[in-house]
């Protein structure tokens, strides 16, 4: 099973647990009504979320996805997108309602990867042009024996490459990596579990369990080749999420400490040197979800903001200040009951 596999299924569990507790843990099934910042620059073919509608399943007490993925604008529009599977087709070949098919938003919310209903070919939507292209050769389809429900893909920012981890049964498949404008492919060992890219795209953070029990932690270059690793020290190993800088060697962390505290640090691959904890001001009702560089070297940091009863309610994006840990909030999408799933740009 894939890593967003994963997430997915836990949060179709996270629904049945409805049953009982209707107000149960819903990072991904609450709906959405969106806080606009900024609204004066929004960008035109720039996307701030994508979601899916959920609907109550009648004798059951629970609830399933429905309808299309929804794309909100960042110009204030929404979009459906009719052709893209929410629901996907199993290495049997039987539609799995239960689960959601793959889909990513580029970090830029310019672009988005997904498996088109008509055909089942992977593809990616250029939001601006509104153009659809199919992925190059053979990396469109999937490998025998794997389903779209076994499948992670990842855009770059820039939407100019995308990274295919297939989750096979005997784990034999490597990670692909695909450069759509030229389409290159390259091959990434199954052994490591990648991670995102580098701002520029240049770059691929990758993890590994030793036989020893240890965390390796390995950057790639664009052709997949390995340009640095090593055996990262436990606060490296064990705190998520995590980003690479367009260096190939700046890795940020961000901390969740047991008192409640959240902290930024950054570890330096080539010196193996872990910088200072940087206390991050945010409120205490939030949690960190999801941090990215940017080409300039800030830092940008997505949280979910929980109510009292653990349920997500917003998720805020701020700015990150590396050295003060200081925050400025860029957007906040407020969460309600009508989205079954939701997705972010780099995500």
């Amino acid at each position: 099973m894939t890593r967003k596999t994963a997430i997915l299924a836990a949060a179709v569990a996270a629904t049945v647990s409805a049953l009982t507790a209707p107000a149960a843990a819903q990072a991904r099934t609450a709906a959405a009504t969106e806080t606009r910042t900024g609204a004066s620059s929004a960008a035109k073919g720039e996307v701030r979320y994508a979601w899916v509608k959920s609907c109550a399943q009648k004798g059951t007490g629970y609830t399933m996805a429905c309808g299309p993925w929804m794309v909100v604008m960042r110009d204030g529009t929404t979009r459906a997108l009719a052709d893209a599977r929410v629901h996907p087709v199993t290495a049997a070949g039987k539609v799995n309602e239960e689960v959601m098919s793959e889909f990513n938003l580029s970090g830029d919310g310019r672009s988005a990867a997904y498996f088109r209903k008509s055909d089942g070919k992977l593809v990616v939507r250029d939001f601006a042009t509104n153009r659809v292209r199919v992925l190059p050769g053979t990396t469109s389809r999937l490998p025998k024996g794997v389903g779209m429900d076994d499948v992670d893909a990842k855009l770059s920012y820039d939407g100019g490459r995308i990274m295919l981890d297939y989750s096979d049964r005997n784990d034999k498949l490597p990670t692909l990596l695909v450069d759509l404008k030229t389409g290159k492919v390259s091959a990434i060992s199954p052994r490591l579990s990648v991670q995102g890219f580098s701002p520029d795209g240049r770059h691929l953070l990758a993890t590994r369990s030793t036989g020893e029990n240890t965390t390796e932690l390995l950057v790639l270059d664009e052709n997949g080749a390995t340009t640095a690793r090593r055996v990262v020290p436990q606060v490296v190993a064990n705190n998520t999420p995590q980003a690479v800088a367009d260096d190939g060697n700046s890795v940020a962390l961000m901390i969740s400490t047991s008192s409640g505290k959240t902290r930024l640090r950054v570890y330096d691959l080539e010196a193996d040197s872990v910088g200072a904890a940087v206390n991050v001001t945010v409120p205490k009702n939030e949690s960190p979800h999801q941090l990215t560089w940017d080409a300039s070297g800030s830092l940008t940091l997505w949280n979910l903001r929980n109510n009292k009863d653990g349920d997500t309610t917003a998720i805020v994006r701020h700015s990150l200040d590396r050295d003060s840990g200081a925050t400025s909030t860029i957007d906040t999408l407020k969460l309600g009951s009508k989205v079954y799933m939701w997705w972010l740009p780099g995500e």
